[in-house]
């Protein structure tokens, strides 16, 4: 399942985001992961949750992004939640492709036994990012 946290910059994104994983950590019989463009959650979120800074590994454009998420995926198939702050910064704001980034994360998710929950931080408002989004994605 892909779910979406939207809002404008300073609308309590990540906050929102750090309540999920922490929440996640305590409700899940795996592992939880949450991906930040850079390091800054480190004292937010619960020490269980494996932090990864995309600047790190030089993920930038949903199709390294689509990759990356992946490869945590066969990497660990003991995961179940997947949470990502600052997505449009990783990818790009060009919302055709973030549409069809999402479509494929819908799919990732589901490609395993148990499903995995994706979680994604958007600096928009549901007005600005294409309807068909919806279609596969929630908004929290």
């Amino acid at each position: 399942m892909v779910s979406l946290i939207l809002g404008k910059k300073g609308s309590g994104k990540t906050k929102r985001l750090i309540d999920a994983v922490n929440n996640a950590i305590e409700k899940s019989n795996g592992n939880v992961v949450c991906v930040e463009k850079k390091p800054m959650l480190t004292y937010d979120v619960n020490y269980r949750a494996r932090l990864i800074d995309t600047d790190h590994y030089e993920v930038s454009g949903y199709d390294a992004f689509y990759g990356f998420l992946s490869g945590i995926c066969a990497g660990d198939h003991d995961i179940t939640d997947i949470l990502v702050d600052a997505t449009l910064r990783i990818g790009s704001r060009d919302y055709d492709e973030l549409a069809a980034f999402l479509k494929k994360v819908d799919a990732l998710s589901k490609n395993h036994v148990e499903e995995k929950n994706f979680i994604f931080t958007i600096s928009a408002d549901k007005s600005e990012l294409p309807e068909g989004i919806f279609e596969y994605c929630k908004e929290l």
